[in-house]
């Protein structure tokens, strides 16, 4: 009787914060996705080469040196390019996420694989239902007569929710803060 590994499920909230916006796309970078799967990235690099044809520019693109520099900014680590790589990152879009798992065959890349394409998958409900919440609240403002001040006051208050819930950053911090990190 053969053992299986056991499949480890990795928190939505880890692989939420691994999707960048570049290009207007949101993206996974290849070490995030490689550390995901359970593979080097170099291993993840080497399957996509050898299967080039399955990812266009629209699955997959190597970052420019100006793109790279701002993504290392904004995860504020020296994780990309330690050691100093010779390449710069690739980076797959959902569909590219998609087709890797043709590529990668082990089982923890395939259940991780599947986890990440349901994560894209809310992430796009979530601005399609804002997008939606947005337009509602156009259509009402135009209904209403603008020249009543309770009102207008009514909608800036929502507008301003809104920004909030579009810019978490803003947000208080919660929780203990340990001195020296």
């Amino acid at each position: 009787m053969a053992k299986s590994k056991a499949v480890v499920k990795v928190p939505d909230e880890i692989i939420m914060n691994q999707i960048y916006y570049i290009r207007g796309q949101k993206v996974m970078i290849d070490s995030d996705l490689a550390e995901l799967y359970g593979v080097e990235t170099k291993a993840l690099k080497q399957s996509v080469k050898r299967n080039n044809e399955r990812f266009p520019n629209d699955f997959m693109f190597e970052l420019n040196q100006k793109e790279f520099e701002s993504l290392r900014s904004q995860i504020v680590t020296s994780k990309i390019g330690r050691g100093g790589a010779r390449y710069f990152p690739m980076v797959f879009t959902e569909q590219g996420v998609a087709m890797l798992s043709s590529v990668l065959n082990s089982e923890r890349a395939i259940k991780v694989n599947i986890q990440i394409i349901r994560i894209f998958t809310r992430i796009r409900q979530m601005l399609t239902d804002n997008t939606e919440l947005r337009l509602e609240i156009e259509k009402i403002r135009k209904k209403v007569d603008n020249h009543d001040k309770n009102m207008e006051v009514v909608f800036q208050y929502l507008d301003e929710l809104l920004d909030k819930k579009e810019n978490p950053k803003d947000r208080k911090q919660i929780g203990y803060k340990i001195k020296g990190k």
